[in-house]
């Protein structure tokens, strides 16, 4: 098999840099900005320290996208993660990581943003809570159906919420900056002085921290559908995370100009406490809708790269008959979109609510992204002659820091939060009799 394609791949490569690269943006900015920094604020005592933990988790991620880049040069394909291991160590190590991440992580995710659109929705204009429910089943099926009729189509209307992201946030900073209802001196409080004995608060702060950067690999799904993806896919990797990071650190201006860290402290919505404090009653309005048009976007981003993954899996046989086919007209993988649909729309009727959810995903997530890291290692040493358009800066040293420190928030997860970790770990076994099942169905695919 060839390493830059899938000889049963019939999606269309309709995806440019651009397109890439917002895809990235919309993955990762969605409501966590919004909902952590008061956590965060409640931990770190200094606005210099709280840069300086942002801007950590944005070169973190920056360190795993290093590794993703190298991969996704080697192996621009549909589905990711799940291409990565499985040439790496074997079928059954990216069908695991697979499996979790379309039927758990994406599939989950796409129910949590819609069931949060219409919560924040109802705050604006209220509805019932069964209102609530079948609103969010409907967004999911429409989001779907956008991305059913073609990824150029589901690409526009993410090129077109992710530039309004871009815009409104620096809007939002220009206009706060420019009412002097703050105290630019918050700003440099803590910048210099005591940092040192405060550096271990830094370990407490980035679960949420790099939970708001989740996203930032989204590009790699849909490698099969970028032009160019030796370049691009890697590109976008590093703009996406570049416009991230400053997009994040503006927004800590910003917030820590308008209030005193006091005020921060333990917020639950610091982006609706700062508009408030700047602009009066009618700024949290205008944030709240920004979240509403921000969570869409990440719904419509996490729509389109899910069923890539699925896709793949099928593709080697090892998922369900029929998920493998791609429309003819619309050259999308139509049948797993319909399957995703399907399982989210499944989780919305069936649970509503997902408050223990976002501990478990980053949870999950932080485990698939190290084991892309540790397949990095793997390939250097197993196939060193193997073409590598794009080979890791600072390899090994920066993606082993990834790694350790991803290793270490999730060992805090799993020890403050065990119930939610357990979970990750049990679901990802159910993963072992599908695979069985499927792989004796094809005869047991190797990793050629």
């Amino acid at each position: 098999m060839s390493a830059s394609s899938h000889p049963r791949d019939r999606l269309a490569r309709e995806l440019g840099l651009r397109d890439a690269t917002l895809l990235v943006v919309s993955g990762v900015v969605g409501s966590g900005i919004f909902l952590t920094p008061g956590g965060i604020a409640d931990v770190i005592p200094s606005a210099g320290l709280i840069f300086v933990a942002w801007l950590l988790g944005g070169l973190l991620s920056l360190a795993g996208a290093l590794s993703n880049a190298e991969l996704a040069a080697m192996y621009p394909r549909a589905g990711g993660d799940y291409v990565y291991l499985r040439e790496a160590f074997h079928p059954l190590a990216g069908f695991v990581v697979g499996w979790l991440s379309f039927l758990v992580i994406y599939a989950g995710t796409i129910a949590t943003l819609a069931v949060g659109f219409m919560a924040g929705l109802s705050g604006l204009v209220p509805f019932a809570e069964g209102t609530q429910r079948l609103g969010a089943v409907m967004l999911i099926l429409a989001v779907s159906a956008l991305n059913f009729f073609g990824v150029r189509w589901g690409a526009r209307a993410n090129n077109g919420v992710a530039y309004l992201k871009i815009a409104l946030i620096v809007a939002f900073g220009f206009i706060a900056f420019a009412s002097g209802n703050g105290d630019s001196g918050r700003l440099v409080s803590g910048m210099v002085g005591g940092v040192a004995v405060k550096w271990s608060m830094l370990a407490l702060v980035l679960s949420p921290i790099l939970f708001s950067y989740l996203g930032w690999n989204s590009s790699i799904y849909v490698a099969s559908e970028v032009r160019d993806p030796e370049r691009n896919v890697p590109r976008s990797l590093f703009l996406g995370l570049a416009i991230c990071t400053a997009l994040y650190l503006l927004l800590n201006a910003v917030y820590l100009y308008a209030l005193p860290l006091e005020e921060l402290r333990g917020a639950p919505n610091v982006g609706e406490a700062v508009a408030g404090a700047l602009f009066g009653s009618s700024g949290g309005v205008l944030v709240g809708v920004f979240v509403l048009a921000s969570i869409l976007g990440t719904l419509n981003a996490t729509v389109l790269v899910g069923p890539r993954i699925a896709y793949a899996m099928a593709l080697d046989g090892l998922f369900f008959a029929g998920v493998d086919r791609s429309h003819e007209r619309f050259r999308t993988p139509s049948a797993a979109i319909g399957v995703q649909a399907g399982m989210a729309v499944a989780i919305v009727l069936l649970l509503g609510s997902f408050d223990r959810a976002l501990t478990y995903t980053t949870f999950a997530i932080l485990l698939a992204t190290m084991a892309d890291v540790a397949a990095l290692y793997y390939l250097r040493r197993s196939r060193p002659d193997a073409r590598r358009p794009y080979r890791a800066w600072g390899y090994p040293w920066i993606p082993a820091c990834y790694f350790v420190v991803c290793g270490g928030v999730a060992l805090a997860i799993a020890i403050s939060r065990p119930t939610e970790a357990l979970a990750g770990i049990l679901i990802s076994a159910t993963a072992l009799p599908f695979y069985f099942y499927f792989s004796r169905k094809v005869g047991g695919p190797g990793t050629a």
